[in-house]
């Protein structure tokens, strides 16, 4: 439970209370959170540089069990992602002590020049994605998440913003939700599963649904989505889902790439790079969580979901390099190589998006190339669009909720890179560089006039050691991005 609150340190009885304190500028107006960080700061291992911690028990100013002092560092670094950072290690620090609520005072002399309300919303998610854990898989459950986190500001304060914990709660929920999805192991994962994991997460909401199985999928020509699936015991699906607003005047249509498991297929991947690949469908939980928080937030916008999911296997009936196949827009696709299988689900869906739905606005999401990873690390996706306000609006959402994202080229000249001599394009580059450009450049042929850009997460979509707000595993990349790009268009 997230709640907003003015207390009275002196009578308010509080089992933890942290302070956040910076080691060269006051960042609180309270005279007596000024008293204890004064009190704090006389001991010699504490002065309020960056992740400094320092406890306090039975205090004689307030009812506070103990109160922690957690340091900020310099305040010309403190900005909304600071504190999001802050607020993670706080609430995770509390739980390994199986603390089980904590309040935190909000600084109200912030000198970043952040409105308050942006200073407690950052702090909120924070402490809610902080509180997440995947402990699905474990016999003992000894570390539980906090059960209340209450944000300390002063009574004005409190009457005049409009609290952000129900609205940062569903947007926290549905990243945790993306995350659940992504750490599952691909045993327990099958495209048979997800889709139906999906399908009743979204019911519950009160989205549309729809499925296309396997033998719809064939009759209606998806030629791609299926020769991807062909190698798996396990059946493809397209999930569609769709959030519908009386006289909605924006219409937005998300695609995320949904592979239960890759394998590379019959250009099957080797040593280690395969061990993570439960994570290639974290586009499809990234699209279908959005939806699923634009439904819980009631968005003003016309949203479409569509969601292939297929697993990708070498067997006796898997795509070979060299075969060629069929479209669902009608282009022939020669099979350069197995391992580039995203990029021919997706375009089955781009094409299905553009002419079922016919959506102003197209925006795919997919951890689609190594080359991405390459070129920009783990930490920052990869922005393609030839329409430059759009390709801006990704990236300024990305600054706000520090989901980072990087704009890439599309130059018209590398699309020889995927000609083919026999039929209308090679899935595969015929260099091995600009890896990333080439895959977006694929999907750029199957869009048509729209309005559309891709966002590669091959990088920040999956985490193998834990961070200030996120354990390892699945991230959730993209929701919160996702869900500020639709609201800010």
């Amino acid at each position: 439970m997230l709640r907003l609150i003015s207390v009275d340190l002196k009578k308010e009885k509080i089992e933890t209370l942290v302070i956040p304190v910076c080691e060269d500028k006051k960042i609180h107006a309270d005279a007596l959170i000024l008293a204890i960080i004064r009190k704090a700061k006389k001991l010699k291992e504490f002065n309020g540089e960056k992740d400094q911690t320092v406890t306090l028990y039975d205090l004689p100013e307030i009812k506070a069990r103990r109160v922690v002092l957690h340091g900020l560092g310099k305040t010309a670094m403190l900005d909304a992602e600071a504190l999001r950072a802050f607020a993670g290690k706080v609430v995770k620090n509390c739980i390994q002590k199986t603390l089980p609520a904590l309040w935190l005072a909000v600084p109200d002399k912030c000198p970043a020049k952040m409105p308050l309300s942006s200073i407690v919303t950052a702090m909120m998610e924070g402490a809610c994605l902080g509180n997440h854990r995947f402990d699905r898989y474990r016999q003992e459950k000894k570390k539980k998440p906090l059960k209340s986190m209450y944000f300390i500001v002063d009574p004005a304060s409190a009457r005049k913003i409009k609290s952000p914990a129900s609205r940062t709660a569903k947007i926290c929920q549905g990243t945790t939700l993306a995350r659940e999805w992504i750490s599952t192991p691909s045993n327990d994962k099958t495209p048979e599963q997800l889709t139906r994991m999906i399908v009743e997460q979204a019911k519950k909401q009160g989205l549309k649904t729809r499925v296309l199985r396997e033998k719809q999928l064939q009759q209606q020509k998806f030629g791609a989505l299926l020769a991807v699936a062909a190698g798996s015991r396990s059946k493809p699906s397209m999930v569609i889902l769709e959030h519908r607003v009386a006289g909605a005047k924006n219409s937005v249509a998300l695609v995320g790439k949904g592979v239960t498991f890759d394998s590379g297929g019959l250009n099957i991947k080797t040593g280690g790079s395969m061990s993570d690949m439960k994570s290639d469908m974290s586009g499809a939980a990234a699209v279908a969580a959005t939806l699923i928080t634009a439904a819980r937030l009631k968005t003003k916008v016309n949203l479409t979901g569509i969601i292939p999911i297929v697993e990708n296997m070498p067997s006796g009936t898997a795509i070979r390099p060299g075969d060629i196949i069929y479209s669902y827009a009608g282009k022939s696709i020669e099979i350069g190589n197995t391992d580039a299988e995203g990029r021919l689900i997706l375009v089955d869906a781009l094409a299905y998006a553009v002419k079922k739905f016919k959506p102003q606005l197209l925006v795919d999401m997919a951890t689609l190339t190594g080359a991405c990873v390459v070129a920009l690390g783990e930490k920052i996706a990869a922005v393609f669009s030839h329409d430059d306000k759009l390709a801006a609006a990704i990236t300024a959402a990305g600054e706000t909720t520090h989901e980072r994202c990087w704009r890439m080229p599309l130059p018209e000249d590398y699309k020889k890179l995927l000609k083919s001599d026999f039929a209308d394009l090679n899935n595969i580059s015929s260099t091995r560089w600009g890896g990333a450009i080439t895959a977006a450049l694929f999907l750029s042929e199957f869009v048509g006039d729209t309005r559309w850009a891709h966002i590669d997460i091959a990088g920040p979509a999956y985490a193998k050691k834990e961070n200030a707000y996120c354990g390892p595993g699945g991230t959730g990349f993209g929701v919160r991005l996702l869900t500020e790009l639709i609201e800010k268009i």
